[in-house]
């Protein structure tokens, strides 16, 4: 399974922004973005004026970034959202959202979705009561994505449901506490996605 393997910190000095890929580091002095706040490499503290392609092109790697999905990946999101009735940014982020480690993340049982995917991988959650173990599998609205019993205990689970205590999940998530579970209600709308993406811009540069 291909996956990003370099530091994700750099990442964020590329895009010159927090892209939060690394839980709570993120949120202290140690984040690389605080320390170096330029892009990497020989040539990162030149400037230089980006033009409409290089926008268009960073806001792509961005959400990419965010995501974690590789280039081919991406493309393949793309192409579903333009059959897909609505906005085709739109529906790619909502494509994106709707991904099972991302799901994972947004109730608060990782600190990033990199550990999401982890966790999913290592198979700790259920879809409807039976185990499912890839990252990108999709939900859908009437799924329940539930935390096994025998994985409540870890040690890593606990931490992060405890730090995302006061964290609400997302309105197109109905989390029962309770039951470690959250059914899906809805497919995201764009104003329950809060990432700081301008899709429109990947839709101009996947049009070309």
């Amino acid at each position: 399974m291909a996956r990003y393997t370099d530091s994700v910190c750099r990442l964020c000095r590329r895009e010159g922004q927090k892209l939060f890929l690394k839980g709570d580091r993120c949120y202290t002095e140690k984040c690389a973005l605080v320390r170096r706040g330029y892009a990497p490499g020989m040539h990162g503290q030149g400037r230089s004026k980006l033009s409409e392609y290089g926008i268009q092109l960073r806001e792509k790697q961005k959400a990419k970034r965010y995501y974690g999905v590789l280039e081919k990946q991406f493309r393949g999101y793309f192409e579903m959202a333009e059959r897909r009735p609505g906005k085709t940014g739109e529906n790619l982020l909502a494509l994106l959202e709707t991904r099972l480690d991302n799901t994972v993340y947004r109730l608060g049982f990782a600190m990033s979705r990199a550990e999401a995917r982890q966790l999913v991988l290592h198979g700790h959650f259920t879809v409807n009561g039976k185990k499912v173990n890839i990252p990108s599998f999709l939900v859908k609205p009437g799924m329940v994505v539930a935390l096994k019993e025998s994985s409540r205990s870890l040690d890593k689970i606990k931490e992060s449901i405890e730090a995302n205590a006061f964290r609400q999940p997302p309105k197109w998530l109905e989390y029962d506490k309770n039951a470690f579970a959250a059914k899906v209600v809805a497919v995201p709308a764009r104003d329950d996605i809060d990432l700081p993406v301008e899709e429109q811009l990947i839709v101009e540069l996947y049009s070309k």
